[in-house]
C-alpha cells in the first residue's frame, strides 16, 4: 500500500512499515513542512494513504470537501506504536482506506468513516 506519513508521525514507522512491503514517504524528510493542504494534496495526487496525529486533515476532508486518497489518523499511541496500529488498519480496512474512508485509531477503539460519509 502506498502511504504518505505526515511529519508529526514518528519517523521510526516509515522503516517499520517498509519493512512490511509498503510504499512509505514521511514528510519530516522533506526540506520544509508545506503546511496540511499542500501535504493532502500531494498524498491525493499520489494515491496515498496520509497517515498523521492531526484532526485537521479530517476537517479539510469531511468540512472543505478536499479529496483525498484516505486518512488514518492516530490518536493518542506512543510513537513506537504508530506503525503497529498502521499495519492493523491496513490489515483489518485497506479495501475502505483505497477506498477513500477515514480510520482513527485510538489504545482500545477504531472509528471508520467510510467514503460514502457513513460511520461504522
Amino acid at each position: 500500500m502506498k502511504l504518505l506519513l505526515d511529519t508529526c508521525v514518528w519517523g521510526g514507522a516509515l522503516k517499520e512499515l517498509q519493512n512490511n512491503g509498503h510504499d512509505v514517504f514521511w514528510a519530516g524528510e522533506w526540506p520544509t513542512d508545506p503546511g496540511d493542504d499542500e501535504i493532502l494534496d500531494h498524498a491525493y495526487h499520489e494515491n496515498r494513504i496520509l497517515v498523521t496525529l492531526d484532526k485537521d486533515f479530517g476537517e479539510l476532508a469531511i468540512v472543505r470537501g478536499v479529496p483525498h486518497a484516505g486518512i488514518i489518523r492516530l490518536v493518542n499511541l506512543r510513537a513506537r506504536q504508530q506503525a503497529d496500529a498502521c499495519l492493523r488498519v491496513i490489515g483489518l480496512h485497506g479495501d475502505d482506506l483505497m477506498a477513500g474512508a477515514i480510520i482513527t485509531v485510538e489504545p482500545n477503539r477504531m472509528r471508520i468513516r467510510l467514503s460514502t460519509g457513513r460511520e461504522e
